[in-house]
Parts: C-alpha cells; structure tokens; sequence
C-alpha cells in the first residue's frame, strides 16, 4: 500500500498567513489603487481631458520627474563612495556615520524641509556664503534637488553596503598582481558585481523622491511652472475643493511611476543577465 503524505511546510500555518496576507494587502493597497484608477471617471471622459490639458500639471510632473531622476543620479556615486568608505576604511567615528545614514528614514519630513531651508536660505549658513558667490539654492529647482539628494541617499548606500561586504578583497589583489591599473581594476572586478545594486538603489531612490513632499515644499518656493511639484499640486487642487482634477493628477502621477519603475526593473533584468552571460563566457 502506497501512503500518499501531505507535505508540510515549515512555517506552522503558512497557508492562512499567506490568506491573511493577501487579504490585507487587499484592503491597504489593491483596494485604495483601484478606487485611484476609477475615480476620474466617475463624471465622464471631461474630467481626463482637462486634466491632459492642464500645463501646470506638465510643468509641475516636469519639475517632480527631473529633479528626482538628476537627485537620484547625483546620490549613486556619493552612495558607492560612502558605502565603500564604510566596508573598506577604517573611519573614526564609522559607527555613528553608519547610524546617521538611515536618519532620513526615521526623521520626519517637515523638520528635514525646515532644517534645509534654514541652511541654505539667504541668510543660511550655507546659503549666506553660496550668495556670496552669486549661487542661488533655495526657493529654486536646485533647493528641490538637494532635498531629494537627503531623502534618496540612505537607498543607494544600503543597497551597495551589502553585496560590497560579499566582494572578496582577494580579488582586487588578483587583479592588481595580474597588472591591471587601478582604473582598469575598478572597471573590470569591483564595478560589475555593484551595478545590480547600483541599478536597484537608484531605481528605489528615484520612486522614493518622486512622491516627496514634506522636506521639498518648505525649501522649494513653490513657484507655479518653476519649482511646483506635482504631490504639492494635487494638495492645492483639493483646497480648491477640486476633487476629480486632484485624482486624475494623482492617477497620472501613479501611472508614470509605474512606467518609470518598469523600466528601471527591466534595466536591472538586463545588467544582470549581462553580468551573468559575461561570467558564463
């Protein structure tokens, strides 16, 4: 006689978390985005249309968009370069350094908003010398830059921290004794295993700066078709008592990002795959 034995997992009563999971992802995810895809619908086609007319809401999706994506870019070697700093070198202080960096993670937003602006403000500590020079920060797309750079940045170093700790020594002395220069060392052996890692931190940075609000608005100035940017337009259409040209902005927003983070996903497929096809070869 063949006894036929149900598996059993490994985790005791896996199939009811994963119910129970689901459920609540349901509830605080699926549920809220659906009400967010069918909400501008509500009141016909008109209300889509005068939102895609609206050339504020381009200007402002223009300012959210490319000042996260230059944030984002500017934080990938600063990132490399401090995580590197942090596995590598024997820094005085390397533990409250590494603390400090999850502190936008724990800081709230506003106060982030508030501290910046205050530094880098006409009569900032940093701003007063910058002003000096004739370089304007706040209340510009630049403030809204250095902002994200603050918000974006703890993504990038703990996205390399992790896989540089895994990255043998043994290799870069390989490299070294087989003759290759410091450069080609750095292209060729420490490079390649970072770009995943690389790729992923840029990619969570830039979706994390996307949806920023509470430290850019106090340093940003706010200017329409300046240095607007488009969560901060959606508050504004909701104190207009414009609720279906909020959601729809609010939709667009959605849908961009998820185009964006797409093709970043994709991105990353691809370098990994390369990597992997590099290896193999």
């Amino acid at each position: 006689m063949v006894f036929c034995l149900r598996r059993r997992d490994g985790l005791p009563g896996l199939s009811l978390s994963i119910a129970f999971t689901l459920v609540w992802i349901g509830l605080i995810v699926v549920l809220p985005l659906t009400a967010l895809v069918l909400r501008p619908w509500q009141d016909g086609g008109g209300v889509m249309l005068r939102a895609l007319h609206d050339t504020r809401m381009y200007a402002a999706l223009r300012v959210s968009f490319g000042c996260a994506a230059l944030a984002a870019a500017i934080d990938v070697p600063l990132g490399l370069l401090l995580a590197w700093a942090l596995v590598r070198a024997r820094l005085p202080g390397r533990r409250a350094i590494d603390a400090l960096i999850d502190l936008p993670f724990a800081l709230p937003t506003a106060v982030t908003g508030i501290t910046l602006a205050t530094l880098y403000g006409p009569t900032g500590w940093i701003g007063a010398l910058l002003a000096r020079a004739g370089i304007r920060v706040a209340y510009t797309p630049a403030g809204i830059v250095v902002a994200l750079m603050f918000v974006g940045l703890p993504f990038i170093v703990r996205a390399v921290e992790p896989v540089l700790r895994g990255l043998p020594p043994e290799l870069e002395e390989a490299g070294l004794l087989l003759g290759a220069s410091p450069v080609q060392n750095f292209r060729r052996v420490i490079l390649p295993p970072l770009l995943p890692p690389l790729v992923a931190g840029f990619s969570l940075a830039f979706a994390r700066c996307i949806g920023e609000y509470g430290s850019v608005i106090f340093i940003a100035g706010n200017q329409p078709f300046h240095s607007e940017i488009a969560p901060l337009l959606i508050v504004v259409r909701l104190q207009e008592y414009d609720y279906e040209g909020a959601t729809a902005i609010a939709l667009i927003l959605l849908l961009s990002a998820l185009v964006c983070m797409t093709g970043v996903a994709a991105l990353r497929r691809r370098v990994s795959r390369g990597l992997v096809a590099r290896g193999a070869a």
